[in-house]
């Protein structure tokens, strides 16, 4: 797992012509975890995110377990929150959020997908649901 105390840290995984930090190792997604609030205006692709606070346009993980997600849209595998504020959710078996739920939409690939709030109901962001 890569891990990582601040922005600049991240640079040399910055690429410009897609603006995505691209977590990428000999062909390989890396797990990070990030030891600071991470606030960009760009994409995120890698394999594992563990964070506190994460806010990025698209996120593309694997996993994400992260105490507040706000992102445009985020395609992953598993969603671990305490809250979550996104405009479209794609994941794989299961995304929940302990707090808030906050979208737009939000889908599962697998037939038997579940995605929930465990304190609240999901608040679907206008009439897409």
């Amino acid at each position: 797992m890569k891990i990582f105390n601040n922005l600049k840290e991240m640079e040399q995984y910055y690429n410009s012509k897609t603006n995505t930090y691209e977590f990428v190792e000999n062909e390989n997604l890396l797990d990070v975890k990030f030891n600071f609030n991470l606030n960009i205006e760009s994409d995120i692709r890698t394999h594992n995110i563990t964070a506190y606070d994460i806010k990025a346009w698209n996120i593309y993980a694997d996993d994400i377990n992260a105490y507040d997600i706000k992102a445009w849209n985020i395609d992953a595998c598993n969603i671990n929150a305490y809250d979550i504020d996104a405009e479209n959710i794609e994941y794989y078996a299961v995304c929940f959020a302990y707090n808030t739920l906050k979208c737009k939409s939000i889908k599962g690939i697998r037939e038997n997908a579940k995605h929930f709030c465990l304190d609240n109901e999901i608040e679907f962001k206008g009439e897409t649901k």
